[in-house]
């Protein structure tokens, strides 16, 4: 076999061999990611606790819900904590978490907590009384069932703009809330019936969960907050503690013994992929959405 030849066999087998050894990296790569997709080490599977964090203005149930029914449907996870650290939010988005909390609870028996940090108020606070248990630090602030409707009336600006907005309707109530008028004695009396209305069906929710009469709740039910320390007599909460005693103590009620292995869905990274395919709104939003502020009702502590 001439020089040539064999220079060029080495070089066909060194080719190959290194292709070979990259596809058993990216390989492996791929399966040490979907372990810790799935939720971590393979050899802590059967004593696992799932957490879900609930930070900031609740503006969507989506990616919550998803995660629940994750968890609730991995029988590797035993339990189920909520680390709240929020101030509610939209009032549809808090009580289709709180459906979703409820419903594992009740349907599926798992045992699901809330563990509340430096905030589980209104929604917030909606979401953890569907909760078997309620744990918040002494200086927690918790509460604040109630509802809020607000946007602002800038038809002052309108006019020193010299600017005149015209309407066509047809319905008295069409354009309720606008904007760039005062409300009608009939719109006022409209919004309140159905902040009333979502109102009480936030103190039956809460009063279901907690296992409270709702005609004891009622007279908590103002806005109004307390502290972690003040909540415990007034069984809105069910113990006093952080996060690690919430953790320990749902490990213990579930069979786990030693230090639990903690679950957290996984993070979603945009990646140059996405930048290529995903609506450029999603990454980074429109300026223009960011001054828009529309009229809702919220379970939020402000």
């Amino acid at each position: 076999m001439s020089e040539e030849k064999r220079s060029s066999g080495w070089f066909w087998f060194l080719l190959g061999g290194g292709l070979f050894a990259a596809l058993v990296v990216v390989v492996a790569l791929l399966g040490y990611a979907a372990v810790k997709t799935l939720g971590g080490d393979s050899n802590f599977r059967g004593s696992s606790v799932g957490v879900i964090d609930i930070n900031g203005v609740i503006v969507s149930a989506q990616n919550t819900v998803d995660q629940l029914r994750k968890f609730e449907q991995d029988d590797s996870i035993k339990a189920i904590i909520l680390h709240i650290n929020s101030p509610g939010g939209g009032a549809a988005a808090s009580q289709e978490i709180y459906e979703e909390v409820s419903h594992i609870r009740n349907e599926k028996k798992k045992p699901i907590v809330a563990s509340i940090e430096s905030i589980g108020a209104s929604g917030a606070y909606y979401i953890a009384s569907g909760t078997n248990r309620i744990y918040a630090n002494n200086a927690s602030i918790v509460g604040s069932i109630g509802v809020i409707m607000e946007w602002t009336n800038y038809g002052d600006l309108l006019k020193w703009a010299k600017l005149k907005p015209e309407v066509l309707k047809a319905g008295s109530l069409k354009d309720a809330g606008s904007p760039v008028r005062e409300m009608t004695p009939e719109e006022k009396a409209y919004f309140q019936g159905l902040i009333d209305n979502m109102h009480e069906q936030f103190i039956h929710d809460v009063a279901q969960g907690r296992g409270i009469p709702e005609a004891a709740l009622k007279p908590l039910a103002t806005g109004q907050v307390w502290t972690g320390q003040q909540a415990l007599p007034l069984h809105l909460i069910d113990k006093q503690g952080g996060f690690r005693d919430a953790l320990l103590d749902t490990a213990r009620q579930v069979g786990i013994s030693g230090e639990p292995n903690v679950v957290k869905p996984a993070k979603k990274r945009h990646s140059l992929l996405d930048l290529i395919t995903t609506d450029a709104d999603d990454l980074w939003p429109n300026p223009e959405r960011l001054l828009e502020k529309q009229a809702g009702f919220y379970f939020l502590w402000k």
